[in-house]
């Protein structure tokens, strides 16, 4: 849950006053409100605070959103670690004049302004994706207000991210009834060893998950131990992004941890149906992405945590790698926007 809280605190929230820039008893703040929509424009405004007048030549409002790709040594050989940071996709990129030259008065002025991400009939290059922040793969957008004040003065500068999400045109209805996919854990479902008591005695753990999913409901299923030789210590549902990036023939890919929820603690009842509820974190996730260059994915990990004393002497790491005293079952998630979604925003 730390790495979930650390990842939030990184972004910046779309809906807060952020100051950027400051020059002395100059102020520059940007201010919007929500959500913002690709087939809608991106309204607020800029602050300035000052305590004397300030002459400037103009107010320029610059938006820029692209999908930035790196490839890290550790999730890659050699040859694809000498790229290193590979070309960013440019996804929208675009100026407008809020203001022309003049005089700002001292105290506070606030400038509004309105700008399109896409024009009527303007032909797009590259399509509009969902704001993600990954490990390989970052969808980003930018707001920057540039404040040139001619060669005596520093210019001014403030910039901020706002959250995209899809616009409302041709998207599906909410999927009713969900995608359920029937799964079953036993000790020979698993690729990994296991402790010669958990393999000889034996276990069988069955359930049902939904593996479509509304970025705005939770992921539920329901699971039920119908047997087991060694005591459980632990159930647990795993979120995990997949990303992949095409660099020169190859295809790299790294699986990462999202969030971590426990659904049993303790040796559960046998045959006791337990349900799964998981909500999901709105700002680390987004619906999946199959583009040419790269691909963003997500999959569901369910571990299952046997007594042992070797687990005690064993220092926490990935949750999700295979021990001798875990059962896992990886499926597939896929991850939709609905009318319903932006609707309940």
């Amino acid at each position: 849950m730390s790495n979930f809280l650390d990842q939030i605190e990184s972004i910046a929230p779309p809906y807060v006053s952020n100051l950027f820039s400051y020059d002395h008893d100059i102020n520059v703040e940007f201010e919007i409100a929500g959500f913002e929509f690709t087939q809608e424009p991106v309204e607020g405004k800029i602050v300035i605070k000052s305590a004397t007048s300030i002459s400037h030549q103009a107010i320029r409002l610059s938006v820029n959103g692209s999908v930035n790709l790196q490839v890290r040594g550790g999730s890659a050989g050699v040859i694809e670690s000498f790229y290193g940071v590979i070309k960013p996709i440019q996804i929208v990129k675009k100026t407008i004049e809020v203001r022309s030259s003049g005089k700002i008065p001292p105290g506070t002025t606030e400038i509004p302004f309105s700008l399109n991400l896409r024009e009527p009939g303007e032909s797009i290059v590259e399509k509009f994706y969902e704001t993600f922040h990954g490990t390989n793969i970052n969808i980003q957008y930018l707001l920057t207000a540039d404040i040139p004040r001619g060669y005596l003065h520093k210019p001014l500068s403030a910039t901020m991210e706002f959250i995209i999400e899809s616009g409302r045109v041709d998207l599906p209805e909410r999927p009713i009834p969900p995608e359920m996919v029937i799964f079953y854990i036993t000790q020979d479902t698993q690729r990994h060893p296991l402790l010669p008591e958990i393999k000889t005695g034996g276990f069988r753990v069955t359930g049902k998950l939904a593996t479509q999913c509304s970025l705005q409901d939770p992921l539920s299923g329901e699971l039920t131990v119908e047997a087991s030789s060694v005591p459980i210590t632990s159930i647990d549902i795993h979120l995990l992004r997949v990303e992949s990036i095409i660099v020169g023939e190859r295809i790299v890919t790294e699986t990462s941890l999202i969030q971590s929820t426990q659904i049993a603690d303790g040796d559960v009842c046998r045959n006791m149906t337990l349900p799964i509820y998981v909500l999901l974190p709105r700002l680390l996730m987004c619906p999946s992405v199959f583009a040419g260059p790269f691909s963003v994915e997500f999959k569901v990990c369910i571990t299952i945590s046997f007594k042992s004393k070797l687990a005690k002497a064993q220092p926490k790491s990935d949750p999700t790698a295979p021990r001798l005293w875990m059962a896992l079952e990886r499926l597939p998630l896929e991850l939709v926007r609905t009318k319903r979604d932006q609707f309940s925003c």
